[in-house]
């Protein structure tokens, strides 16, 4: 499968800012809105992403709530597939399916509607989309809520991941996964 050139790696991580500080001290918060509002940068790693996954055989493309579904619902409309949301708690008006994931202090739970992944075959092939991969929690949840509804997730794609907190290896004890850009 496709991985960008070392050059458009640059580029494109040239386009996302740095905001020191955000959301408590000591974090350094990868903004991709300047990535977004690129009209090149998004196209070209829309462009990008289309390629690599044109010819993978999946029925639905997931995002994770909330930068996940400005990915995801692009990549489905291009690859002409539907696009499946995975929420929070209470943000879905149908019945729903949950998975718990633990946090620093406490825990947090994602959401999808239990017919989401409804299609001609026994089992929907689903990729799960996100923005970035940080300690894992969140991706590794959705992934394991995709294959809880009756769906396989056969794969995780993300923007960025962060590699000196090492969430990618959650997610991979699930479902592979593709990091368009590993940030140190």
């Amino acid at each position: 499968m496709e991985v960008l050139s070392s050059e458009d790696k640059a580029y494109l991580l040239g386009t996302i800012r740095d905001i020191k500080d955000f959301p408590k001290p000591g974090i350094v918060f990868k903004d991709i809105t300047t990535l977004l509002n690129n009209k090149d940068a998004f196209r070209l790693l829309m462009d990008h992403l289309e390629r690599r996954y044109k010819e993978m055989d999946i029925d639905f493309v997931a995002g994770i709530d909330s930068r996940g579904f400005i990915f995801g619902a692009a990549l489905a409309d291009r690859l002409h597939k539907g696009f499946v949301p995975i929420r929070k708690a209470g943000k879905l008006p149908y019945t729903t399916i949950s998975e718990k994931y633990a946090l620093e202090y406490g825990f947090d739970e994602v959401e999808i509607h239990l017919d989401a992944f409804e299609c001609d075959r026994e089992k929907a092939k689903v990729l799960l989309v996100d923005d970035l991969i940080a300690t894992g929690g969140t991706a590794e949840a959705a992934a394991s809520l995709i294959n809880k509804a009756g769906a396989d997730c056969v794969e995780a794609c993300m923007l960025i991941n962060l590699t000196f907190l090492d969430g990618k290896k959650k997610i991979e004890a699930i479902t592979p996964v593709y990091s368009v850009l590993d940030v140190q």
